[in-house]
């Protein structure tokens, strides 16, 4: 579908933009993406799960086979839970976006770090 492939080409030119930006606008660009309310992530999110409503319908129906609409399920679910991990994120990289706005209370001094990160299930 034509639509589909302008939205692939977009984020592709967007991915490439990103690449090249300065720290501030990289960071800006990310914070942007990751809005839980209208950022591409949660968009495609919601697109994903429509996509499992239609592989569920045609799945009762025999048209596809169950294990589609169990994939695009899984997909959609997936990326809830990634969405969610990385909303806690979303407010440090609107700091370094904007950084004549206050930084949080609780926030400490940023430092350089070795970048082992432990995932939480």
């Amino acid at each position: 579908m034509r639509y589909a492939q302008e939205i692939a080409d977009q984020i592709g030119r967007l991915s490439e933009h990103l690449a090249l930006a300065p720290p501030r606008e990289a960071a800006h660009i990310l914070a942007t993406v990751l809005d839980p309310d209208v950022g591409v992530l949660g968009r495609f999110t919601a697109l994903m799960a429509t996509g499992s409503q239609f592989a569920k319908h045609h799945s009762e129906r025999g048209i596809l086979p169950p294990e589609v609409w169990l994939a695009v399920g899984r997909a959609a679910n997936e990326l809830h839970s990634i969405g969610q991990d990385l909303d806690e994120h979303v407010e440090q990289l609107d700091a370094l976006a904007n950084p004549a706005a206050p930084p949080p209370l609780a926030t400490p001094k940023p430092v350089a770090s070795a970048l082992v990160v432990r995932r939480r299930r």
